[in-house]
C-alpha cells in the first residue's frame, strides 16, 4: 500500500491573532515549524478556501507568527482562529526510509505480533501527553486506543499496509491482554 498522494495533510492550526496588523499565531505540525509556508497555498478542511501563509517569526510559545494574504487587521486575523490548514499530500517531500507521515497510517490494518486482527488505524491523537493510536477494534469488536510508542506499536510497514500492535496488559476491560 503506497502513500495516498490524493489526500490532504494537516500542517497547522491558527491559534490566535498576533498584534493589530493581521498577523496570526499558528501551531505548526511540520518538522521545521516555519516550513508551513513552503508548500504553496494551504486550504481549509473542505478545500474550498485557500490561504497563502508567509511566516514572519516564532512566538515565545513555539508557534509560528505569520501573515496570511488578504488578512490585514486584527479582526480578520481573529476570524481565522481555529482554522485548520491543509496541504495536498503530493506537495510534501517523500518520507525518508523508515519514516512516514501520520496521515499515511490512517486505514492501515492493525495486527498483533501473533497475527490477531485489531482492525484498522482510525486516527492519531495528541491530547498533550503523547500520541495515541486509535484502532477500530477488529475481532475485539470496539474501537480503542493504544499509546503510539515502540512497545505498543513495535512495527510499521506502510508499503505492506500494516502496523503491528501489542496493547498493554490491562488496557481492555477484561484485563486480559489480547483476548476477547
Amino acid at each position: 500500500m503506497a502513500a495516498r498522494v490524493d489526500r490532504k495533510v494537516l500542517l497547522g492550526v491558527v491559534q490566535a491573532a498576533h498584534g493589530v496588523r493581521g498577523e496570526v499565531r499558528i501551531r505548526s505540525f511540520c518538522a521545521e515549524p516555519a516550513d508551513i509556508g513552503s508548500y504553496g497555498p494551504l486550504s481549509d478542511e473542505t478545500g474550498t478556501r485557500r490561504f497563502t501563509v508567509r511566516p514572519t517569526g516564532m512566538s515565545g510559545k513555539g508557534d509560528v507568527l505569520a501573515r496570511v494574504d488578504g488578512v490585514s487587521d486584527r479582526d480578520a486575523a481573529e476570524a481565522l482562529r481555529g482554522l485548520r490548514l491543509y496541504a495536498p499530500r503530493a506537495a510534501l517531500p517523500p518520507p525518508e526510509a523508515g519514516e512516514w507521515y501520520e496521515d499515511d497510517l490512517i486505514g492501515l490494518a492493525a495486527r498483533g505480533p501473533d497475527g490477531r486482527d485489531w482492525g484498522t488505524v482510525l486516527a492519531l491523537h495528541d491530547f498533550g501527553a503523547g500520541t495515541i493510536l486509535e484502532l477500530s477494534g477488529g475481532g475485539h469488536g470496539r474501537a480503542f486506543m493504544v499509546p503510539f510508542n515502540a512497545t505498543a506499536v513495535p512495527a510499521i510497514d506502510v508499503d505492506g499496509g500494516t502496523v503491528t500492535v501489542d496493547p498493554p496488559a490491562g488496557l481492555l476491560d477484561d484485563g486480559r491482554k489480547g483476548e476477547d
